[in-house]
């Protein structure tokens, strides 16, 4: 029988450091525009090192430090036929708020799942369980932020008691709980339902044994619109 984990983490990263000549006037820009490969040693193994690594990628966003990584030609080429991303996270559609950015990260490092308000179904929780479940992503990562749209829609529409149009209700309503505890503060219910999403992924049946074996954290983290920072919530 083909080992279907197998075909997946076969032939894990392959690509070392890429160097070229560059002259003295145009080195700082080449570091920059021309970002060089991760060596596969260099793969974060454990949901601590991931963490570690997403967070140095947030420092330099912040920093304005930013170095594209894993963001060229040749990075684009080694993953086109494998990827082993060290990290999941699950944020907000918004669209000032994109996972690769914020952590300073490129092709084949993050496996990425977004909904309005980073609420959940079973859908997007299969979609969560993917990295862990089959090449053992060791850390999720739910990702709340500032002044989220969805959230403050949500409990606008629960303070008048008005129904959002279409399926934007169902975001409402999934909200309902976080709003009733936050008693109606937006950023409040924004953590709030941050740290509700972390509490059920932890429980979720694929998750909890990795969990307990020490091999996945799910974590829960706040983004800052005005700052760029990201801080742990749980």
């Amino acid at each position: 029988m083909i080992n279907r984990r197998a075909l997946l983490r076969a032939g894990i990263l392959t690509g070392g450091l890429l160097t070229g000549a560059a002259s003295a006037s145009t080195a700082v820009f080449a570091r920059t525009a021309q970002p060089s490969s991760t060596a596969p040693d260099q793969r974060p193994a454990t949901p601590d090192e991931a963490w570690a690594t997403l967070r140095e990628g947030n420092r330099r966003w912040v920093d304005g430090t930013v170095t594209h990584p894993h963001q060229d030609a040749a990075r684009r080429k080694e993953v086109a036929q494998k990827q082993d991303p060290f990290a999941v996270v699950f944020s907000c559609i918004d669209s000032r708020v994109s996972p690769e950015l914020v952590f300073d990260t490129g092709l084949g490092d993050l496996f990425v799942v977004r909904t309005a308000a980073q609420t959940i179904d079973p859908l997007v929780t299969g979609a969560a369980e993917y990295g862990p479940a089959e090449l053992g992503t060791p850390l999720v990562v739910v990702l709340g932020h500032q002044r989220c749209g969805a959230v403050t829609a949500a409990a606008e529409s629960l303070h008048d008691h008005k129904k959002l149009p279409g399926e934007l209700d169902t975001i409402a309503s999934a909200l309902r709980s976080a709003y009733k505890r936050s008693g109606g503060d937006v950023d409040k219910m924004i953590r709030i339902n941050t740290i509700d999403v972390v509490k059920q992924l932890k429980k979720d049946k694929l998750f909890a044994p990795r969990i307990a074996k020490g091999r996945l954290k799910v974590i829960g983290a706040y983004y800052s619109l005005d700052t760029g920072e990201v801080t742990r919530l749980v």
